[in-house]
């Protein structure tokens, strides 16, 4: 198979592997966490402002502490008419079946004067990156943005600097899901040849 080959099937079976499927026995190393993020910022990037920042959870303590944070938020900040048990229980376990969290960060450079959209757009292609890299390595990623990661509270959390805002959180494990087809429209019906 040729390069161009491989890209191919790579995007095309890229999938979102839920938390849930995770095999939480079977831990990720820290050399393959490095490969996804120096991976990450080869992303295209206007202006060369590498508007990402990443937050890595990756030690039993440390997924534990978001852990704490992702319930904890949930169970506090739901209504009673909303709430849910398992939700809150979901919120909790996600990270602790994870092999690694990753805090997606956005850093825009003020004083490139871009459009927040394309920081924000920079930072969606290296998660592309990252996506890409686990499907590669076999290993399951799922990007969430949970209310409880965009809110003022995971700041300290999360360590979200001033100027800077988290779009969420990409989780990695490994897993024995199938390589299942895509579901996507034809090309065709939303390209318009000038």
């Amino acid at each position: 198979m040729n390069d161009l080959e491989t890209l191919t099937r790579l995007i095309r079976e890229r999938r979102s592997i839920f938390p849930k499927t995770y095999l939480s026995d079977a831990p990720i190393e820290r050399a393959a966490i490095e490969l996804v993020l120096e991976n990450a910022r080869w992303a295209p990037t206007h202006k060369l402002t590498e508007p990402w920042r990443f937050r890595v959870f990756h030690s039993e303590e440390s997924r534990k502490r978001l852990s704490d944070f992702l319930a904890d938020y949930y169970r506090d900040n739901t209504p009673a008419e909303l709430f849910s048990e398992e939700k809150m229980q979901k919120a909790q376990e996600n990270p602790l079946r994870a092999g690694a969290v990753i805090a997606l960060i956005l850093h825009p450079e003020p004083i490139a004067k871009l459009p927040e959209f394309e920081e924000i757009a920079s930072l969606a292609m290296a998660v592309q990156n990252m996506w890409l890299t686990c499907h590669a390595m076999g290993i399951g990623a799922y990007w969430s943005s949970p209310p409880s990661v965009l809110s003022a509270a995971a700041r300290p959390v999360l360590q979200v600097e001033e100027g800077e805002r988290c779009l969420g959180v990409f989780y990695m494990g490994r897993h024995e899901m199938p390589v299942l087809p895509g579901k996507r429209g034809p090309v065709e019906e939303k390209t318009l040849w000038m």
